[in-house]
């Protein structure tokens, strides 16, 4: 597939939107990568378009959602505005995650809606209203479900009566994605279609267990009753419904730290070691992309050999703490001859027996269990529930671009899996979603 990459809008190949199509559609503002479409079309949906600023995500959403228009700029614009319109006639779900900046209005009683920074929420509600889909999802940060907002949020997105709509806050790991990530879900169904959106059940695993100092490490400790059964659940290879760090990753121990090679072989692959790995795998896949590994510098690696899987910079001495510990210097210093605050979030290992926790955008955000490096975007992708045929790519153009981040290609890489929504929730919300559908077209068809 083509890319137009000499003007701000990129535009893959024009499905043909007017064909019959016994599939359910779904369009994606605020794409990113393509978590949410990932995870619709692993449930089925065809995904028409996608949307969004950041011309490198832009052109991973291209790379591997072919099928479908990838519409990159500002929202706001109105040739921009007008693509998304035109791909997104008679869809029947309208999904996405806007930035939601202004939370304090509440105190002033100015509207949500009506605070320029919110302006991003303003179009996905107007898009909605303008479309009227049969349904829509919107997910935000769980900070959305303070009170005054939450209602806000309600009012806006029933659009005068016109839908249902149910918000839930949910964690990921509740639904076989190996990451503790909490959302909060609108579910908006139209109501004169005569039905309700459904309360999503996952695992509740996260209720159950958690990762705790035991003695000098650390380790899972069960709490309320149905953990014991929760924890076999998680111990079990063979169970995707609850997935551990070792499951999601141990195939992937062999990347040593600064490997430059971002592709490797499959056949060099070490056997699946989980169902959760197999899942991963499935598809036509060539290589495995997106294995490089960042370098790791000499005071790190001393840091991370004396941090047990699930520690963090608390287990270090304070002879550990020191800024710099074999003379070679890297990064700022903070004039004070220790760790500053800053570094506190780079020091954590993961735990091989429980999930991960909220993966950010930057590669030092996780560290391996066994080894002493960061992980690979294949790894964190597979934190996220991104199958291995999902391959994350940048812009090819270089330099300053209308809407993209600085940092480098790498940096965007990891940017652009820390930022998205799992693909394993959003397929269960798609399939929730889905019933819903098909029950109002069997209504309206009398059936």
């Amino acid at each position: 597939m083509s890319l137009l990459l000499t003007e701000p809008l990129v535009v893959a190949s024009v499905p043909e939107l007017d064909r019959p199509d016994p599939l359910l559609r779904a369009l994606d503002l605020f794409a990113g990568a393509g978590g949410l479409s990932e995870g619709f079309r692993q449930a089925g949906f065809r995904i028409v378009a996608g949307t969004d600023i950041d011309p490198d995500a832009c052109a991973t959403y291209a790379h591997n959602f072919q099928e479908a228009w990838t519409v990159c700029g500002d929202i706001r614009d109105p040739r921009i505005r007008e693509r998304v319109l035109e791909a997104g006639r008679d869809v029947d779900v309208v999904v996405g995650g806007p930035p939601c900046q202004a939370f304090s209005q509440v105190r002033n009683h100015a509207r949500l809606i009506d605070d320029p920074r919110n302006s991003l929420y303003r179009e996905f509600v107007a898009i909605v209203r303008e479309l009227t889909p049969p349904a829509f999802l919107m997910e935000n940060v769980p900070g959305l479900a303070q009170m005054g907002v939450l209602e806000q949020v309600l009012e806006d997105l029933s659009l005068a009566g016109a839908y249902d709509v149910n918000p839930q806050v949910v964690d990921a790991a509740d639904f076989g994605v190996p990451q503790t990530r909490k959302r909060i879900v609108f579910l908006g169904v139209r109501n004169d279609l005569g039905i309700s959106p459904l309360m999503l059940a996952g695992t509740g695993a996260t209720a159950c267990i958690a990762l705790a100092r035991i003695g000098n490490g650390y380790g899972v400790q069960h709490r309320g009753e149905g953990a014991q059964q929760i924890l076999e659940r998680l111990a079990d290879p063979a169970d995707t419904s609850i997935v551990t760090v070792a499951q999601a990753i141990s195939d992937l121990h062999h990347l040593p730290a600064g490997r430059r090679e971002d592709a490797e072989a499959l056949d060099k692959l070490p056997e699946s070691g989980s169902a959760y790995q197999r899942l991963m795998r499935m598809g036509d896949l060539a290589s495995l992309t997106n294995v490089s590994v960042p370098r790791v510098n000499a005071d790190t690696v001393t840091r991370l050999q004396k941090i047990p899987p699930g520690g963090n910079y608390r287990d270090l001495s304070d002879d550990l703490k020191r800024r710099y510990l074999s003379g070679q210097k890297w990064g700022p210093s903070n004039g004070t001859g220790t760790l500053g605050r800053a570094h506190y979030y780079a020091y954590r290992r993961l735990h091989p027996e429980i999930w991960a926790w909220t993966l950010n955008t930057k590669a030092d955000s996780a560290y391996h269990y066994g080894l002493p490096r960061a992980l690979s975007v294949r790894e964190f992708a597979r934190l996220q529930s991104f199958p291995d045929r999902f391959d994350f790519v940048t812009d090819p153009r270089r330099g300053e671009l209308p809407g993209r981040i600085g940092g480098g290609a790498a940096h965007s890489r990891y940017r652009q899996v820390g930022n998205a929504v799992p693909p394993r929730l959003a397929a269960a919300i798609a399939s929730e979603l889905t019933a819903l559908l098909r029950t109002a077209r069997s209504r309206a068809r009398g059936e």
